[in-house]
């Protein structure tokens, strides 16, 4: 049953997820390292000389936790939680 009564089945379920100790909600069932950067640092730092590093946990199936690389996307299940940061390579 779903919770919302104007649900439509072409319309993707909402997750929660957690970005650097941020609830966030996200409509996709997967994201790519670009969007969860983008989720952490809206206003993205320094000019192109910052390297974002993406950790997650609580995490689908059979690899629960991880790291992403640029490129990578991962699939989004309620509660999973993300490590954002940002380090200048400079």
């Amino acid at each position: 049953m779903s919770e919302h009564a104007n649900d439509h089945p072409s319309e993707s379920h909402a997750f929660t997820v957690v970005v650097n100790g941020r609830a966030v909600s996200v409509s996709k069932k997967e994201l790519s390292f670009a969007e969860i950067v983008a989720l952490a640092f809206p206003q993205p730092t320094g000019g192109g000389n910052t390297i974002y590093t993406v950790t997650y946990r609580r995490g689908e199936g059979q690899k629960p936790e991880g790291t992403l690389v640029e490129g990578q996307m991962v699939k989004i299940k309620d509660g999973m939680i993300f490590n954002v940061t940002a380090t200048d390579k400079s």
